[in-house]
């Protein structure tokens, strides 16, 4: 073995140790970023930058069950994202679709699709649902697989739905103005049930939310890697997790 990667090592199981059980995050958000330009710096395609991405899904899946993470949500396609041309989306959604097959064929973990599925393909809104049908009742972290996603639409979509549900319930709309309350959207949201992400990642350099998770991160903690998401190591996860933990948390403040 290289010097080189025993002082990685050594490095990482240092980094290991000193994070605390306590003060490590139950649900993690990450917005994979930087695949096509990876695979520009290396003269690649970018069919090759999203399936090298696509590769560091399931070890980055290990690290987070390693640290006992309950949730984590994976953005892979934005609502935009649609909006590219075909050459590029189609080849992307088969890397997604082959992706979440996979791990969903582990049975290791719960996956939640989360998006608006009416916005994609059918083979593609077909594959997520046989993902989660299949995972469903395993024992295990849920991984949300957000495709087709954005951050206003999921706000959109949970009024609507709010709207319908108490409509067929016979509430007028003024009463509902009357009543409403912050936690009468929240139960309509994509992942409504679980835990707000405490720490959300964004690789690439890139400094922005994008729309990801827009209601839920209000309270989040950002944590943003230089590294594209193909180069992402445990390491740097390691860092982001020791950066959460140092952080003194204000809810609202």
């Amino acid at each position: 073995m290289a010097l080189s990667d025993l002082l990685y090592a050594a490095y990482e199981r240092q980094l290991s140790r000193r994070l605390s059980k306590e003060t490590l995050p139950r649900h993690v958000g990450v917005m994979l970023d930087g695949n096509r330009r990876w695979a520009k710096a290396r003269g690649h395609g970018t069919k090759e930058g999203h399936q090298a991405g696509a590769d560091n899904i399931a070890g980055f899946l290990d690290w987070c069950e390693e640290a006992r993470v309950e949730v984590v949500t994976l953005w892979l396609l934005s609502t935009d994202n649609l909006n590219r041309p075909p050459a590029e989306v189609v080849p992307l959604l088969s890397i997604i679709e082959t992706t979440v097959t996979d791990l969903a064929q582990t049975k290791r973990w719960v996956i939640n699709p989360v998006g608006s599925l009416d916005l994609l393909p059918a083979e593609t809104a077909r594959r997520l649902k046989e993902a989660a049908d299949l995972t469903e009742g395993v024992q295990g972290m849920t991984v949300n697989v957000a495709v087709g996603y954005g951050g206003r639409q999921e706000i959109t979509d949970a009024v609507r739905s709010m709207l319908v549900s108490h409509a067929a319930n016979g509430t007028t709309i003024e009463e509902l103005a009357e009543t409403l309350q912050v936690e009468h959207i929240a139960e309509h949201l994509y992942t409504k049930g679980q835990p707000d992400p405490d720490l959300v990642i964004r690789t690439s350099g890139e400094q922005r939310l994008s729309g990801f998770l827009l209601w839920q991160s209000a309270h989040s903690e950002f944590y943003f890697c230089e590294a594209y998401w193909p180069d992402f190591r445990h390491v740097d996860f390691l860092r982001a997790l020791r950066a959460y933990a140092e952080r003194n948390r204000r809810f609202g403040g």
